[in-house]
């Protein structure tokens, strides 16, 4: 799918924060796909494509982007609901949720698959880029996240509390690069035994790593939600940062 526009704003150069851009990546009707872009400062990284979770591509998930760019990653937040109504961010207080349940629900996944094929080729195309993405994804966006794995042709992959993912085992066989899943084992979203059969299909898989965390629930690792856990977040950055650190080499 071509291009027709590109990043179209450099923000805050001079600052210690890392530089910003928004990218329209394709056009429907009256309608843009956009990605929000954090880029470190060096002349070319490897890339990581964040997949938001169901209420949107808000300021959270612009925070996970910056904090991958000052990592040394190009990071970019796809927005993933450009042809949903709405396709803005619904906020995680205000009695929305329901209409971000039945939003994500939804999605037409070939759709999205399209969307993420166009948003990480269009970043390894960069010449910021070293070729090199992986895909990070939270909640449904976890979910994009094994997708990606499985259809889009990223070099890593890894989804928290990822709902859905046993609803795609059958495509396991595609899944080529290193992958890891995270779940709370408290998740009031997630069965314990759909974590259980996920757990299960990974094993005898090398490029697949599993991690529970016992106490932790949903969105366990999104500081700005009351289920936040500090310590299984900084496990599963941890963790995710090692295998990111592959891409490197």
């Amino acid at each position: 799918m071509p291009f027709r526009s590109h990043c179209v704003s450099m923000l805050g150069m001079s600052d210690p924060q890392p530089p910003t851009a928004t990218a329209t990546l394709a056009r429907d009707d009256m309608r843009s796909f956009d990605a929000y872009l954090a880029r470190p400062y060096k002349t070319s990284a490897p890339g990581i494509v964040v997949m938001h979770d169901m209420f949107g591509l808000n300021a959270q998930i612009r925070a996970v982007a910056d904090r991958y760019a000052g990592l040394g990653y190009v990071a970019m937040v796809p927005n993933l609901f450009w042809r949903s109504t709405p396709p803005d961010p619904i906020p995680y207080d205000g009695g929305q949720h329901e209409l971000a349940w039945a939003r994500l629900k939804a999605l037409d996944l070939d759709a999205v698959t399209t969307d993420m094929r166009t948003a990480i080729g269009w970043l390894k195309e960069q010449p910021f880029s070293t070729g090199k993405v992986a895909a990070v994804g939270f909640c449904g966006g976890g979910r994009f996240a094994f997708l990606a794995a499985a259809r889009c042709g990223v070099d890593a992959a890894a989804a928290l509390y990822g709902l859905g993912i046993a609803e795609h085992l059958g495509e396991l066989s595609q899944v080529k690069c290193p992958l890891q899943l995270h779940y709370g084992l408290k998740d009031e979203h997630i069965p314990r035994q759909e974590i259980d059969t996920v757990s299960a299909a990974m094993r005898g898989r090398p490029s697949v790593e599993v991690f529970l965390y016992p106490e932790a629930g949903h969105s366990f690792a999104n500081p700005v939600r009351p289920t936040y856990d500090a310590t299984a977040a900084k496990l599963a950055a941890a963790a995710i940062e090692k295998m990111l650190s592959g891409m490197s080499g």
